[in-house]
């Protein structure tokens, strides 16, 4: 596929933020990128020329933000419109390799679903959430760079161009740390480790793991972001859309790499 020929939809609805910065810096790629509303998918309230479907793209990007002011929980009411309606879809999406980025509360949104951890390749949705992106151990909205150690040894296609060991990429939440099911944690991160999905860890200045401020939320394993089973869907809590424009350009690594994937299918 060639570059001109990709199609990227940053999806958004109300409370959803960083979408313009994301669409940004995918056609600074040179590929056709759109902000694309949850109900152009789905409501008949819509005019046909805006109706869209997940076959007019070829990834799929859920932005930042407090989608529907994170009411219930952060990226719950996002998601639940999401599944009610187009989990078929989204799960032919996932099926067919398509790359699905999910940033800050984009992440949230994917766990909310169901398509993270996402360990059955068979079925990339799961019937509810197995793990939960909690509050921040402060209580507080954390807001500040992150340095993250890449972990992925290859089965991320979202870090197959990150030639950095170490990256910075500014975190911005309030609810930002992974738990998971209390008595099964040794038995999620074993199994994340094994399938090669953990992709970024929180780390100090030394490349060493740490507890607060380093991880700012208090995240299990000091995970920051997880890919599925196959490697086509990545969720993480801090911005790599932010580290994007010199002096710090880390992030460009996290949207080449899924151009450069779908430039090879």
């Amino acid at each position: 596929m060639d570059r001109d020929e990709i199609r990227v939809a940053v999806l958004r609805i109300e409370g959803t933020n960083c979408e313009d910065e994301t669409v940004k810096a995918f056609r600074e790629f040179g590929v056709f990128c759109e902000s694309v509303h949850l109900k152009q998918f789905y409501s008949d309230m819509i005019r046909d020329k805006e109706q869209r479907t997940f076959t007019d793209y070829n990834c799929l990007v859920f932005p930042g933000g407090f989608s529907a002011g994170d009411y219930v929980r952060a990226g719950a009411i996002f998601s639940a419109r999401l599944k009610s309606v187009l989990q078929n879809d989204l799960e032919d999406f996932i099926k067919q390799g398509y790359p699905i980025l999910g940033i800050c509360n984009g992440f949230q949104v994917l766990v909310e679903l169901g398509a993270l951890p996402g360990f059955d390749e068979d079925r990339p949705i799961a019937e509810k959430p197995e793990m939960v992106l909690g509050i921040n151990d402060s209580n507080r909205f954390e807001c500040r760079p992150s340095l993250l150690k890449h972990e992925n040894r290859g089965k991320c296609i979202f870090t197959r161009k990150l030639e950095k060991d170490v990256v910075m990429f500014p975190v911005a939440h309030a609810e930002g740390k992974v738990i998971f099911p209390k008595g099964k944690e040794k038995e999620y991160i074993d199994g994340l480790v094994q399938n090669d999905q953990i992709v970024f860890r929180y780390v100090d200045t030394k490349g060493s793991y740490a507890g607060y401020p380093w991880n700012p939320n208090g995240s299990t394993y000091n995970i920051a972001g997880i890919c599925n089973i196959t490697g086509n869907v990545l969720g993480l809590m801090p911005h790599p859309e932010r580290a994007f424009w010199y002096p710090n350009t880390d992030g460009r690594a996290v949207i080449e790499s899924a151009l450069d994937y779908l430039g090879r299918i």
